[in-house]
């Protein structure tokens, strides 16, 4: 059976509208990219779509009660769920510096969750 999907691309800021044409699970044709790096998107949004992901972990002594943490590379968009719910498991303590890995290999994926900004601790 031979399906569309419609997406919009995200690569630059031209937002082209691209339209991907499957049967069953298989790409046909992909139109409407202006670009190589839209069709890239285009076949990676359908095979194996990954988001960029920024939260908060709880930090222990810091000057502030919860630390920003982003992950190192896009992280499969099927597991964001999975990932919301390790880094509410995840406590550290201060201080820590931007860059620090706060969780390694999260979940598995070879994927780093890093501390997106410096938390000092509490001085007494």
């Amino acid at each position: 059976m031979i399906g569309k999907r419609e997406l919009i691309c995200v690569t630059c800021p031209r937002g082209c509208r691209i339209t991907v044409e499957m049967e069953d699970e298989k790409i046909i044709r992909i139109l409407g990219n202006t670009c190589e790096r839209g069709k890239k998107y285009a076949e990676s949004e359908i095979k194996d779509p990954r988001r960029m992901f920024a939260s908060t972990v709880r930090i222990r002594n810091g000057v502030h009660p919860v630390l920003p943490v982003t992950v190192t590379q896009p992280f499969p968009k099927d597991r964001l769920k999975d990932l919301s719910a390790e880094l509410r498991k995840t406590e550290v303590t201060a201080p820590v510096r931007m860059g620090d890995v706060i969780v390694k290999n999260v979940l598995g994926t070879g994927i780093d969750v890093i501390a997106s900004r410096d938390m000092e601790s509490v001085r007494s």
